[in-house]
């Protein structure tokens, strides 16, 4: 059949109607709101590159915990900022860590879903997600070594589930038997299987102070055009035991997130990191665009894309429009 027998706006034609056929849909159960802890406040403090996140002092939990619910997010991902850092970023895995207190705080004043985000990045001297080498390389075997301690110490303190970020070889495998063998069988690993090198996290970077002092990531993140070592990335840490899988960051990457969504059967996670954020929020600033279509159209295109859950900066906001 063809025009005029067949015409496609008859189901555009309102509002409702268009609610009625839609093929994809955002709930807040799918967000994820990252947030910030920095030992070193006193009080809540914002940074210019990311407009509206706040990093928070290690007090106050029951408030920052009922202003996000009462947004409707359940789910927050928890990054940290070290008084002091190290060459082995022993805050990290330090029992009494930033994170490790920020996690502890947020499960005994609330119900929320806690993630900790693994990675030695925020708490080395030198910036890297590592131990170094005296080439300045990272040691991939001795930081996965670091990497379980990290796990243990952030399930201990009561962590939901591990999202370990740093993209050495082998790390989910040694994070899953590090929580094994302390008896932390039923804590699920969140991998950041597919992890770009980007250009897109700087303005994550100053909120945590974890830019690389000399060098880049370029060693261990993924090159920015390679979508079949994605697949391979994913593959191997399913293998290893990881029960979530992760794309970063997501807008740029939509193919990806189709790819593993078509291959993978695991729950898909997808991060709009901080670039896309702080972009929309500086073109929405100058009056170029309009911020809330925007936020929802590109949350809307990603979890079109495939992904089942959406960590973004944007989740609170979205939250109350939906």
């Amino acid at each position: 059949m063809m025009y005029p027998d067949v015409r496609l706006r008859r189901l555009r034609q309102s509002e409702k109607m268009r609610n009625l056929v839609a093929e994809t849909r955002l709930h807040p159960d799918e967000f994820i709101l990252p947030i910030f802890f920095d030992e070193n406040l006193s009080s809540v403090k914002t940074t210019d590159s990311m407009p509206g996140v706040k990093t928070f002092p290690l007090s106050g939990y029951d408030k920052i915990a009922s202003d996000i619910q009462e947004s409707g997010v359940s789910t927050a991902l928890v990054f940290g900022v070290p008084k002091y850092k190290d060459a082995v970023g022993s805050g990290a895995y330090a029992k009494d860590g930033v994170v490790q207190k920020a996690i502890e705080g947020l499960k005994e004043n609330s119900d929320m879903l806690v993630i900790a985000d693994l990675c030695l990045c925020e708490y080395t001297d030198h910036g890297h997600c590592g131990v170094l080498s005296d080439c300045g390389c990272v040691k991939n075997d001795e930081t996965i070594e670091l990497y379980g301690r990290t796990a243990v110490s952030q399930a201990d303190a009561g962590a939901d589930i591990i999202a370990p970020s740093g993209m050495m070889d082998g790390q989910i495998a040694a994070i899953r038997q590090a929580l094994d063998d302390a008896g932390h069988k039923r804590v699920p690993i969140m991998a950041y299987s597919a992890k770009f090198y980007s250009a897109y996290y700087g303005p994550f970077r100053d909120v945590a102070n974890s830019a690389p002092g000399k060098g880049n990531r370029a060693g261990y993140q993924m090159p920015c055009g390679n979508r079949k070592e994605a697949m391979r990335e994913i593959e191997f840490d399913i293998a290893e035991g990881a029960d979530m899988i992760m794309v970063k960051p997501a807008g740029p990457y939509l193919d990806i997130i189709r790819d593993a969504a078509n291959t993978f059967d695991l729950p898909l996670a997808a991060y709009q990191v901080s670039g896309e954020y702080a972009m929309i929020k500086a073109a929405a600033q100058n009056g170029w665009i309009d911020e809330e279509r925007i936020m929802m159209e590109s949350l809307l295109g990603i979890k079109r894309a495939g992904a089942d859950m959406i960590i973004t900066y944007f989740a609170e906001e979205a939250a109350r429009m939906l």
